[in-house]
């Protein structure tokens, strides 16, 4: 399993370079980015990848509904070519209150959505021309998009059974967030696999994402989770998976305790499926660099 973190993209420029540039020294695997409302996770990923060379990348997740596939193929593209093949793209729907709130477009039919999508992206990512009309999408490329660079491999936020099939059938695997490990064990990885299997395609990679904290006063640290996501427990895609997990909230999943404990979940996600580690540190300053360091410890061993 492929330890990674997720680097702040709140903080100025040269502060993220210099933050993704110490994960790196570190020995962590993998820099994520989440795309929600600071800086665009791709335009970053590339500028930070040509500074810091010896990491790789990944979205988590850049939503679908207000990038056609063809665009978002080319910038994942333009990506592996500023970074010598070094990222993962991580697609979502984002959520019904986003997508038709802040971009005024309709989120209806989003798994039709999705399956759509992939039909379209997963061509243009391959290097191929690409025809497809669909209910909610369609493309009709001249050819192939001159970028010459490797097709990332493409994991979908999917937690509920049909997205899972879905990214079984057309994608390299799956992301997710917010989502326990019994439910992991239990429900994500054998619908994945099984949708993979029934479609004849390698085992489906599957990134776990969770928010991690190693301390000594673990009942502050849950406080504190319980108050920074909070938006989690109240967004339909994740409360389902929370009360899959018999979690009252994200405090409930966050991976909270000393170093060894920590690192004592983690590797039970290695054990039960988990192909990719996403860890979100919390917390004080110095527990965010002891989680580092606890994560840069497993990527080491």
């Amino acid at each position: 399993m492929r330890i990674g973190v997720m680097f702040d993209t709140e903080k100025p420029f040269d502060d993220v370079v210099t933050q993704v540039a110490g994960l790196a020294d570190a020995g962590i695997e993998t820099a994520w980015s989440s795309q929600i409302f600071a800086y665009d996770a791709l335009t970053v990923i590339a500028a930070v990848a040509r500074e810091v060379p010896s990491i790789h990348f990944g979205t988590a997740v850049v939503p679908t509904y207000p990038r056609h596939p063809v665009m978002l193929g080319a910038q994942a593209l333009t990506v592996q070519a500023a970074s010598g093949g070094r990222l993962t793209l991580g697609i979502g729907l984002s959520h019904q209150m986003v997508i038709e709130t802040v971009f005024g477009m309709s989120f209806e039919k989003p798994a039709r959505h999705m399956h759509e999508y992939l039909e379209i992206l997963m061509p243009v990512l391959a290097g191929e021309q690409t025809t497809f009309a669909g209910e909610t999408l369609s493309a009709s490329t001249f050819g192939p998009l001159q970028i010459d660079a490797p097709a990332p491999d493409v994991l979908v936020a999917a937690l509920g059974t049909v997205m899972l099939t879905i990214a079984g059938h057309l994608a390299q695997g799956t992301i997710t967030w917010m989502t326990g490990a019994a439910t992991i064990e239990e429900h994500i990885a054998p619908t994945i696999n099984a949708a993979a299997a029934e479609s004849g395609r390698p085992v489906p990679q599957i990134g776990v994402g969770l928010p991690v904290c190693v301390t000594d006063d673990p009942d502050t640290a849950r406080a504190k989770a319980a108050e920074v996501f909070a938006i989690y427990g109240h967004l339909p895609s994740y409360r389902a998976m929370l009360d899959r997990e018999g979690a009252a909230g994200p405090a409930d999943v966050a991976i909270v305790g000393t170093a060894t404990e920590v690192a004592a979940h983690v590797r039970r996600l290695a054990d039960i499926g988990a192909t990719d580690f996403c860890g979100a540190p919390f917390g004080t300053g110095d527990e965010m660099r002891a989680s580092v360091d606890t994560m840069a410890g497993l990527a080491g061993a």
